[in-house]
């Protein structure tokens, strides 16, 4: 299903060891890995230098890529090698685009120090803007592939569905079982006598949506685990799950654009993206304009 991997690089070492999983999961995908590094030009203290910066730059992007192909090659698998400029979450979201990019992976932090979690910020950007899913990685944790175990959080949204259906595919290639979590948010909930009735429905409404969610499997051929669960904070819960659950990988919907060409992306799956203790795989669902 990802036939072509696209990994932005910076050559920190967040990005180095994030590789390791790209390399695998292309293996497992028979994917070609775009590795790109994008000097980022739109800095002052480029900017305002002579060619002299930019070129250094592009000298350092250049070692970057290859070292990374050299590894991939190691691993026989196939790459592409690109060193380009401009302000680097629009490059990288344009050359999805423009390349037909089926995956994006990127850490979710890069370089400390001077550079300041530069990639870090690249990430989440490329998250919100991205029309093709983007799979965000902790460089810190222990990354397991094949994944044994996907989680779908599912509130019955098109985004959510959207994520369905890829988590399926990629627990089907890596023979990983299913799990789906609807989660009752009961800051909703007053403390009146009618809050017992809302939080009936609630449930009601949550296993309705997990089993809609459980028949989709289902017809792709997957058996998967259902749960409905309450709590004060969405993604609290998605944590706790994933940890009680021995998750490898969450899966997760995003919304599109709004006014104001901003993109929105679900509080829930930003904030997982910022703290869940596996990989986040964003979907995007339908934009709206």
């Amino acid at each position: 299903m990802f036939d072509k991997l696209l990994f932005p690089t910076d050559g920190s070492d967040g990005a180095v060891a994030v590789f390791d999983h790209v390399l695998a999961l292309a293996d497992a995908h028979d994917a070609t890995v775009h590795v790109v590094n994008v000097a980022d030009t739109t800095r002052e203290s480029v900017t305002t230098v002579q060619g002299r910066v930019v070129d250094a730059l592009e000298q350092a992007g250049a070692e970057t890529v290859q070292q990374a192909a050299t590894r991939a090659s190691e691993r026989g698998v196939p790459t592409v090698t690109e060193v380009l400029q401009g302000e680097p979450y629009r490059t990288i979201v344009d050359y999805a685009g423009t390349y037909d990019i089926d995956l994006v992976v990127m850490p979710t932090h890069g370089r400390r120090g001077l550079e300041r979690f530069l990639l870090g910020s690249t990430t989440e950007r490329v998250v919100r803007r991205a029309e093709v899913p983007v799979l965000t990685i902790r460089p810190d944790d222990d990354v397991r592939y094949p994944y044994r175990t996907v989680l779908v959080p599912t509130d019955g949204s098109d985004p959510a569905a959207a994520a369905l259906d890829v988590g399926i595919d990629v627990a089907t290639v890596a023979a990983a079982a299913v799990h789906l979590l609807s989660v009752v948010d009961v800051t909703s909930l007053g403390v009146d006598v009618r809050a017992d009735i809302q939080a009936a429905a609630l449930e009601e409404g949550a296993h309705d949506v997990v089993d809609a969610a459980a028949e989709r499997s289902s017809a792709a051929g997957i058996d998967p685990t259902t749960a409905v669960e309450f709590g004060g904070s969405v993604p609290a819960v998605v944590r706790s799950y994933v940890t009680d659950n021995d998750v490898d990988l969450v899966v997760v919907g995003t919304h599109g654009r709004t006014g104001f060409d901003r993109y929105v992306l679900g509080s829930v799956a930003e904030t997982l993206v910022r703290t869940a203790p596996v990989p986040v795989l964003t979907v995007r669902g339908s934009t709206d304009s």
